[in-house]
């Protein structure tokens, strides 16, 4: 039997969700992230209340089923040219090679076109070929930029970016 996968996007009232995804995600990919479990672990309830308000971007959770199979975020629209920036990603290891990494892209890039933005940006560590492939299957390309992985600055993060229409698309 196949479990359906779906995406969500949350808010406020789903910090616990939340908190919990995204310490599981920087507990098993911490050269993946910028902060670490360490720092993330002493939010309280209003900072992570205050991630999840919505001026602050989009915030969406995977389901296999009823099972979270992972998270994605996008900052709104700033920079010249405008572009949103998806922060974030993470899919559960017992998810990993199915739908989940594309739904959470495609809701980034979906939300992208509803705020009228014409481009998404993210960074992706020099060290994650498998992330950096399923982005240039949705039409990301590398920009040249680099800087260095704020939780690991031995690492380097490479900007990439999607100008091209934002209808998500697997590649």
């Amino acid at each position: 039997m196949v479990t359906e996968v779906g995406v969500r996007r949350i808010g406020p009232d789903d910090w616990t969700l939340w908190r919990g995804l995204r310490l599981a995600a920087l507990a098993d990919a911490p050269d993946a992230f910028g902060s670490s479990s360490a720092v993330e672990r002493r939010f309280d309830e209003g900072e992570w209340r205050a991630r999840l308000a919505p001026e602050h971007g989009l915030r969406a959770v995977a389901f296999a089923g009823e099972t979270p199979a992972g998270i994605v975020g996008a900052r709104p629209p700033a920079g010249s040219p405008p572009h949103v920036e998806l922060v974030g990603m993470w899919v559960h290891p017992d998810a990993r090679g199915g739908e989940t990494a594309r739904l959470l892209v495609g809701e980034v890039l979906a939300w992208a076109g509803e705020q009228g933005c014409p481009a998404v940006s993210l960074f992706v560590t020099e060290t994650n070929d498998r992330a950096r492939r399923l982005y240039e299957r949705f039409g990301f390309a590398g920009t040249g930029e680099w800087e260095p992985l704020e939780s690991n600055p031995v690492l380097r993060c490479a900007r990439m970016i999607r100008t091209a229409g934002l209808v998500p698309h697997p590649g």
